[in-house]
């Protein structure tokens, strides 16, 4: 399902589409993908049956948010191809079972697709829509040392507010936030 468009991109949700499912095991099989993802379980994955894992996981925690929040596949319109992972959801608190009040935006991207501007076309679409139903603030937390992802909160117009452990289980995070 198409959640969002822009000039370039579709973002739509994830599948259990065989060539979906080997974008998400190729995406986060990735040393340089996933040391920037702190302390999430399963990663880097070792084993294509994981990306089944990590979608049914996505879809458990989006499951109440009627299309609101999620962790969606950015494709390329012109060639179709998935670049990356677009979220916009809650953040987790310390007690990572539980959902604060406070909204994140956040781009996993396939090393290919680096450089070319699909996070911030992609995050800035997501941005709109979410101040557009109500959200007044939104972050980004960056793992320490992620200069990429830094820039593209930059280029959205976020402010780096310091490094924060509010959230993500008490993870030592850049924070940036962006007010509607």
């Amino acid at each position: 399902m198409t959640v969002l468009t822009t000039e370039r991109l579709i973002l739509r949700d994830w599948t259990d589409d065989p060539a979906d499912l080997a974008r998400i095991y190729d995406i986060y099989s990735r040393s340089e993908i996933a040391r920037y993802l702190g302390m999430a379980p399963g990663l880097p994955m070792t084993d294509p049956s994981q990306a089944v894992e990590r979608l049914r996981a996505w879809q458990d925690r989006h499951a109440d948010d009627q299309g609101r929040y999620g962790t969606w596949a950015i494709e390329v319109r012109e060639t179709s191809l998935v670049v990356g992972t677009l979220l916009l959801k809650p953040l987790p608190g310390r007690d990572e079972s539980r959902r604060t009040e406070d909204i994140e935006v956040g781009w996993h991207l396939h090393p290919d697709a680096w450089g070319h501007g699909y996070a911030t076309e992609a995050a800035r679409a997501a941005v709109a829509r979410e101040f557009a139903a109500g959200t007044q603030e939104i972050y980004a937390v960056v793992a320490p040392g992620n200069e990429a992802s830094m820039a593209v909160c930059r280029r959205l117009g976020m402010a780096h507010v310091g490094r924060r452990t509010d959230w993500y289980g008490g993870e030592d995070l850049e924070t940036f936030v962006l007010a509607a």
